[in-house]
């Protein structure tokens, strides 16, 4: 991959006409305060004098990796009064599905009063059971945005479809694209065209390198932030729902030096294993835990089993060091 830096974004536009003049096939990416264009790394179309030949470029590097926005990501996610990769850990926490407007009221003041920051909740679920609650829909976005401005905390919650990308945008302060969604390419750059915070979920079955380039197509697309969410994957034993990857969680936070939250809640798919595995999660180098919390587990719509409640909430919360 070729990165070549303007010198202002003005001269994009001409830049790009002389380089695609040249053969080069560029695609653009801005930060705050730069322009690059990225174009694939084939020496025998251009040397790289040709390229800083041209008006406008004010340099030029390869950079071999599949990723490299990236390895350019800043190790801290900032938006929304939240650090995610900062000194503090962040959590996440809330329903796994959105069932009523007094439902997810109770959960936000059950949520904020244990440390949380964001409140987490499904509105449109991804069930692998066609007869399975499949989510209240868009209502569900006005109780979650309601309930969450009653206490302060930002919305996470997940896109399924391109369709779904504006009319969650509307309420929600963080997209998060589930572990089935990781490799729906168009859902990934048109949540990233929205130019939002986004939770990337690992797939069940993806590999490191897999699960970094999916969130090089967000960032390609326009996306402020990636956050890298680990919530397990297939293994052979049935013991828990899913592996926890722990070793994963170190290498994205010690090795690539990017944001990451984990899910314990997800991994196991039992809540007695959620306060333990959240400390492990946090001991490898977590920058925070995304975790499901319901006021009456026992009757909710989906995945019940590994959702706490209230009294379990302030205790994990203890353990965890949010609450004293």
């Amino acid at each position: 991959m070729k990165i070549i830096k303007l010198q202002n974004a003005t001269d994009l536009k001409r830049t790009k006409s002389q380089l695609q003049k040249l053969g080069l096939w560029t695609s653009v990416y801005e930060n705050a305060s730069e322009t690059f264009l990225l174009s694939s790394d084939d020496s025998t179309v251009v040397q790289d004098e040709d390229i800083l030949a041209i008006d406008g470029v004010e340099s030029i590097s390869t950079n071999k990796s599949p990723h490299p926005l990236m390895d350019r990501h800043p190790q801290t996610a900032d938006f929304g009064g939240i650090s995610i990769g900062g000194e503090r850990p962040v959590l996440m926490a809330g329903p796994c599905s959105v069932e009523s407007e007094a439902q997810i009221h109770e959960s936000a003041a059950m949520v904020a009063s244990v440390g949380a920051t964001v409140l987490r909740g499904g509105c449109f679920k991804p069930r692998t059971n066609p007869y399975s609650f499949q989510g209240v829909g868009p209502e569900g976005l006005g109780w979650m945005r309601e309930a969450a401005n009653a206490h302060d905390l930002l919305v996470v919650t997940e896109a399924m479809s391109p369709t779904q990308v504006d009319i969650v945008g509307k309420y929600a302060d963080i997209f998060q694209i589930g572990a089935r969604n990781m490799q729906n390419f168009d859902l990934l750059h048109a949540v990233g065209r929205a130019n939002m915070p986004v939770l990337l979920k690992r797939g069940l079955s993806s590999t490191l390198s897999e699960w970094l380039q999916a969130a090089e197509h967000i960032l390609y697309s326009g996306a402020s932030h990636v956050i890298l969410c680990e919530r397990g994957v297939r293994g052979f034993d049935g013991s828990t729902r899913f592996l926890f990857d722990l070793g994963a969680v170190a290498i994205i936070k010690h090795v690539h030096n990017l944001p990451i939250i984990a899910d314990p809640s997800h991994a196991t798919g039992r809540k007695d294993l959620i306060p333990h595995m959240g400390a492990a999660a946090m001991a490898a180098g977590a920058d925070g835990l995304i975790i499901e919390a319901h006021p009456h587990p026992e009757n909710a719509c989906s995945d019940g089993p590994q959702q706490l409640d209230a009294e379990e909430l302030q205790a994990t919360a203890r353990a965890w060091g949010f609450i004293s």
